[in-house]
């Protein structure tokens, strides 16, 4: 019989009781818990990192896939108003150009005026010798006296004719001599004071003054030369120029634009630019037109007058003309940069409020320098593209930016702003 052992039971370190003869059971240690938990972050940490840079990669593809913004200017429409011209080119006419001539013959003895003067009328310009004229002055009050003589006693000895003629104590012939006598010597003073105011018209004309108010141009004549009344040069010429007129031509399609207002009695504005058309020189008002139109060319011609009270215009110089024929208030007004143009359409680019653009048919009405009208199309107060068009297409994103002198012009033309969420023009700040 087999004698069975049975020991104590033992126990382990960590309080564990085991069997003897038999196996411990070994439960999972702690540390492998850690391990498993770590494993999991580390696994979360690691899809956590993929995802977010797939979505950066998609982010990168998707961002590389959009164009970026096309930056552009922008304007907005207003409504104003804008005048209707007629222009043509023109050449600045003197109202009156004087060749001043001497009516005498004499020695030049003196010049009173400088070249290029302005001269008002009646101020002194030459002075030709006037002694001989004196001369003959004297010679016609001295026959004067004589002749006056003459007809005191011719007088006398009619009226004793007339009373012996009563008494018979004379021929009749005799008072009729007497009487044509007198009638002759009465025509003969009448030469004589003739004589005397003929010298001194003479003397006059020896002191020549301005017959206008002009300016002298270079001098033709200096003193000591011998000047007479047949010499084809003048002494000087005075040219106007205060007030002058330009003299322009029009079409003659626009000839019933212009008459009409004319008949109306209307007072057209004329505007006179530099040869470059950029500066005004001077403004006035149309005056008249030709009675005809040059059949060789198809126009007519006008003068305007101008007041010129600067000198601004020169005689004969070249000027391009504006006539202002009406004035249409109140309508829908563009920059010129804003107008695009193809083989079919007159368009322009508006910016969404979502910053994109669309293309809008307009129909443009009266243009200027700077503004055409848009009959139909735009609507005050929206925003185009006036600058960087060349790549936008229908629904292109922009960048807006607005002109440096957009302010300015508002407030020259009273429009009030309209909200934006575009880019100011100086490189920050929001479009109020």
């Amino acid at each position: 019989m087999s004698e069975t052992n049975h020991s104590p039971p033992s126990s382990s370190a960590d309080g564990i009781t085991s069997t003897a003869g038999s196996p411990p059971s070994r439960p999972a240690p702690r540390s492998r818990h850690r391990f498993a938990w770590l494993a999991l972050l580390l696994l979360g940490i690691g899809l956590g990192t993929a995802l977010y840079w797939r979505r950066i990669d998609a982010g990168k593809e998707k961002t590389a896939r959009t164009p970026p913004p096309i930056p552009v200017v922008v304007a907005q429409s207003e409504k104003g108003d804008i005048g209707v011209y007629v222009t043509g080119l023109g050449t600045v006419t003197p109202i009156n150009t004087i060749e001043v001539k001497t009516r005498v013959d004499g020695q030049l003895m003196t010049v009173a005026y400088q070249e290029g003067e302005m001269v008002q009328q009646g101020a002194p310009l030459v002075e030709i010798d006037p002694r001989p004229f004196q001369v003959q002055l004297a010679q016609a009050e001295g026959q004067l006296l004589k002749d006056q003589a003459a007809l005191e006693n011719a007088r006398i000895d009619l009226q004793r004719y007339e009373s012996l003629i009563a008494k018979n104590a004379v021929a009749q012939q005799v008072l009729q001599t007497q009487r044509a006598t007198v009638a002759q010597d009465e025509a003969t003073v009448k030469t004589d004071q003739a004589n005397i105011d003929s010298a001194k018209l003479n003397i006059a004309y020896c002191h020549i003054t301005a017959p206008i108010t002009g300016r002298i141009g270079l001098r033709l004549v200096d003193p000591g030369n011998l000047v007479s009344a047949a010499d084809s040069t003048p002494l000087l010429v005075i040219t106007q120029t205060q007030p002058i007129s330009i003299i322009f031509t029009i079409p003659e399609q626009q000839v019933a634009e212009v008459r009409g207002p004319l008949r109306a009695g209307k007072r057209l504005r004329v505007d006179a630019f530099d040869r470059n058309g950029q500066k005004i020189l001077a403004s006035g008002e149309l005056t008249t037109l030709d009675n005809q139109i040059d059949p060789t060319t198809g126009t007519l011609k006008l003068r305007a007058t101008l007041a010129n009270r600067d000198d601004a215009l020169f005689p004969n110089q070249f000027v391009n003309t504006r006539m202002l024929v009406q004035e249409k208030k109140g309508v829908t007004l563009v920059p010129n940069a804003a107008v695009q143009r193809n083989a079919q359409n007159t368009f322009v680019y508006v910016v969404s409020p979502d910053e994109s653009v669309t293309i809008r048919n307009i129909r443009i009405g009266t243009t200027d320098a700077e503004r055409s009208e848009v009959v139909s199309g735009i609507s005050p107060h929206e925003l185009i593209v006036i600058d960087g068009v060349d790549r936008l297409q229908a629904g292109s994103r922009v960048a807006v930016s607005w002109s440096q002198d957009e302010d300015t012009r508002k407030n020259d033309r009273n429009v009030a702003p309209v909200a934006t969420s575009g880019r100011s023009g100086n490189g920050g700040g929001k479009k109020p």
